[in-house]
């Protein structure tokens, strides 16, 4: 097998599946501070629709994991989002919004959890690579006195993910595919010892892996030699979690972000908003609630646009109007944007003013100067397949 010729740059890491990269033909580019592959051999588009319709596996190793330990862990996590945690049952896995004190969205991360492990209570966590030395610190020096905060650096993160994951995984794993969406356990896979969460950030129905990055290749060599499963880049990746309407931390939602702002309330549980049993008590929590249950409007809204002509728009374009009297009036921005693959339409995510945020709603885009008319639409661009049981 021809390998493939090694970045030169040495500056930037490398995750635990950097060689087996190369060796599949992967196009290697700088991507949160490692050298992480965009497409392989066979090119995103192939990617891309190999994981609707097959099992696409992912290095997302990049991911920042860590461990919040006891007996104070969830009360503390309480209090830097604006989500229920303490409502989570034990073996169970939530997305969350890690908030500064104006109400901005630091980062979007995944919660779960372990019940007592080694006597503890104890949390499992993933934030985004870009954030994670952030994030960490974030998280030691708001809570740090109240439980410990545990980095996982020596662990490497891997997504199997399309409709034939399940199977595969059960061929390795036997008793995995009883997990459903947002449920997870630690588990051996081939051997190997892993924590497995039936998640990911595709809208296909798979999982995410953590393994000690010693077993890393072990375990993805293990996956790959299965008849369903092709390497997948992170191209692809962010096509597909662009088609199922998903937010890409640093494009569609930052700081400058709030969750009513990037249509996220659904994320914030009862509990956590006015008259809940727990409301309040995080980051920014007075605009948060204000926002989202109607008491301060809204200066703008995250939407989800398709094209009516078939040119791709891309972030950053900006967004006009297109009818009455303010024609080609700048009023808002594309923040994420390509040619969906699945749907053969250019699709795109961007936020507006609420009063043309309604599903049916015309703005133009610019591109290259020119505008390119384009339709507020109900998200996901591709319905969502999780397994629920």
């Amino acid at each position: 097998m021809t390998t493939a010729a090694a970045p030169a740059d040495v500056d930037l890491l490398k995750t635990a599946l950097y060689a087996l990269h190369l060796e599949l033909g992967a196009r290697m580019v700088p991507f949160a501070g490692y050298w992480m592959p965009v497409q392989y051999r066979a090119g995103l588009i192939a990617e891309h629709r190999h994981t609707r319709a097959g099992a696409g596996l992912f290095d997302i190793s990049h991911m920042g994991q860590l461990r919040v330990r006891g007996a104070q862990a969830g009360a503390a996590l309480e209090t830097l989002m604006p989500v229920d945690v303490l409502g989570l049952a034990p073996g169970r896995q939530r997305y969350g919004l890690l908030l500064d004190d104006a109400g901005g969205i630091l980062d979007d991360l995944m919660f779960f959890n372990e019940g007592l492990r080694d006597g503890d209570a104890s949390w499992f966590l993933v934030v985004n690579g870009a954030c994670k030395t952030a994030d960490i610190a974030h998280i030691q020096a708001r809570i740090g006195t109240r439980c410990a905060v545990d980095p996982l650096p020596d662990h490497a993160l891997l997504a199997l993910q399309g409709p034939r994951a399940a199977a595969t995984l059960a061929r390795l794993a036997p008793g995995a595919e009883r997990l459903v969406f947002m449920s997870g356990g630690a588990m051996r896979i081939g051997g190997v010892s892993a924590f497995v969460t039936r998640s990911g950030y595709t809208g296909e129905d798979g999982f995410e892996i953590s393994v000690a990055a010693a077993d890393a290749e072990l375990l993805a060599r293990a996956l790959l030699a299965q008849p369903d499963v092709q390497p997948v880049g992170l191209g692809a990746r962010n096509s597909l979690r662009l088609e199922a309407g998903l937010c890409l931390y640093g494009n569609d939602i930052d700081a400058s972000t709030t969750p009513a702002q990037a249509a996220l309330g659904w994320a914030v549980q009862k509990a956590r908003r006015s008259g809940g049993a727990r409301a309040g008590g995080f980051p920014g929590a007075q605009r948060v609630l204000d926002e989202l249950e109607g008491r301060t409007p809204l200066t703008r809204k995250r939407v989800g646009l398709v094209a009516l002509e078939r040119v791709p728009v891309r972030e950053p374009s900006v967004l006009c109007e297109a009818e009455g009297a303010a024609v080609g009036r700048p009023m808002g921005q594309v923040t994420s944007g390509l040619l969906g693959p699945s749907i053969d339409r250019p699709i795109a995510l961007g936020y507006v003013p609420p009063a043309f945020a309604a599903p049916g709603t015309r703005v133009h885009a610019m591109v290259r100067g020119k505008p390119v008319p384009m339709e507020v639409c109900t998200l996901p661009f591709v319905a969502a397949r999780y397994y629920r049981g």
